[in-house]
């Protein structure tokens, strides 16, 4: 059977379509890199296009009726859309599924710790990952945390251009002979995919004491830094790790590969 490049099968109406079609969903995967995150992208979309949240027609006792479009959210990370039909259900109904897919790692409930005089995340990776993909790329954090005192805080780092991103550490080519030949599930095993965050002990900034040689080097002083700026910049404290949903993604935004 003859296969044909289907550009050449396009009409310039087609062509059109497939470019908006493509700039749409790379806005999409932009927005949307976690599960809660892309539940979010789409219940703004589906609303546009006119449909309402269940809960707040059951709250307002009002009865569903042919052509009603309605939809609910469940744990902010999955959602269900329904078009209602003229007959009833229990004559059944046509469904089309779909999963969010969101590779990435996740990061632990206790996960800080400093090791050589760098600050990490301990992390788990999710879904179909080649792990040695994920090593000294830009990463960004997202999700959410709950903090001791009940109130949710969003966390997104490594977008924006000011912002700084994170990354998982991998040997020199001059040091990594034998990890070349491995095979390419074991090069990178996924202990190793703990992501760097921080390497500025705390002290450095404070006042010099009189007596430098009397100072002592402060116990986990990176990780201490980390935790200063977190504390500062995000209200978050060490303990609020175990009440959050972290996730490392990719960072930067998606785009175009090749000239045309």
């Amino acid at each position: 059977m003859e296969k044909k490049n289907v550009w050449e099968t396009y009409d310039e109406k087609q062509l059109q379509e497939l470019e908006d079609h493509a700039k749409e969903y790379m806005e999409f995967l932009d927005k949307g890199k976690t599960e809660r995150e892309c539940v979010d992208v789409i219940v703004n979309k589906i609303e546009e296009e006119g449909y309402q949240e269940l809960q707040a027609l059951i709250k307002e006792n009002r009865a569903l009726k042919k052509g009603d479009k309605v939809y609910a959210v469940c744990m902010n990370k999955s959602i269900v859309m329904f078009r209602i039909g003229e007959k009833p259900m229990a004559e059944g109904m046509n469904i089309l599924g779909a999963h969010i897919d969101s590779p990435r790692l996740d990061v632990k409930q206790n996960p800080m710790y400093e090791e050589g005089g760098f600050a990490y995340l301990d992390t788990h990776y999710y879904g179909g990952v080649k792990k040695y993909q994920w090593v000294t790329i830009p990463l960004a954090i997202h999700g959410v945390v709950i903090k001791k005192d009940g109130t949710t805080v969003e966390v997104n780092i490594g977008d924006n251009e000011d912002d700084p991103v994170f990354f998982v550490s991998d040997l020199l080519i001059h040091l990594a002979a034998e990890q070349l030949e491995k095979k390419a599930a074991k090069v990178i095993e996924g202990e190793a995919l703990d992501i760097i965050i921080g390497n500025k002990p705390i002290s450095i900034g404070k006042k010099e004491e009189e007596d430098k040689d009397a100072r002592k080097p402060e116990k986990e002083a990176v990780k201490k830094g980390v935790l200063a700026i977190l504390k500062e910049s995000y209200d978050i404290e060490e303990e609020d790790f175990i009440s959050a949903e972290l996730e490392v993604v990719p960072a930067g935004k998606a785009r175009e590969a090749g000239f045309d």
